[in-house]
């Protein structure tokens, strides 16, 4: 919802400020087809890839009070329209299967719009599934349209 080409760059300057905490790298955006709830505007994606001391729990926390502080309400309606949307893909190879945290993300290898920016920064090893990036992308079955931008986030 809004500017939200700001609203990624607001919240990459959020994490930024994170107490132990830097951005190394961030990967181009891919404006993406909405899924579910159709009747919105195109998603705005990006992946960030950063080093910090803080516990995955901790991160988390720090994630969803930058969403809050953006403005996004507790509860909204699943594949709605939001101001941002913060998830933690991987944590180094850690695999965590909790209520509140699930590491890596649950549905990361289901969707494009996550696997070809993450791609963009690197290709990393999926702990759980025992593939590299780019393997989950060759047989990942999410048909929908990306567009790349080229102007980076600043």
């Amino acid at each position: 919802m809004g500017d939200r080409r700001k609203n990624l760059e607001e919240a990459l300057r959020m994490i930024g400020q994170l107490p132990r905490t830097t951005v190394e790298a961030v990967s181009p955006v891919y404006l993406s087809e909405p899924l579910g709830y159709r009747d919105q505007e195109w998603f705005c994606n990006a992946v960030f890839r950063i080093r910090t001391l803080l516990a995955p729990d901790r991160l988390l926390e720090a994630c969803k009070s930058i969403e809050r502080g953006m403005g996004r309400p507790e509860q909204h309606p699943r594949w709605g329209p939001r101001i941002i949307d913060l998830d933690i893909l991987l944590y180094d190879d850690l695999v965590i299967r909790l209520q509140h945290l699930e590491i890596p993300h649950p549905e990361m290898h289901r969707r494009k719009f996550v696997l070809l920016p993450l791609l963009d920064l690197a290709d990393p090893f999926h702990p759980e599934l025992q593939q590299r990036i780019h393997e989950l992308l060759e047989s990942c079955r999410d048909r929908s349209v990306l567009l790349k931008q080229n102007l980076p986030l600043q």
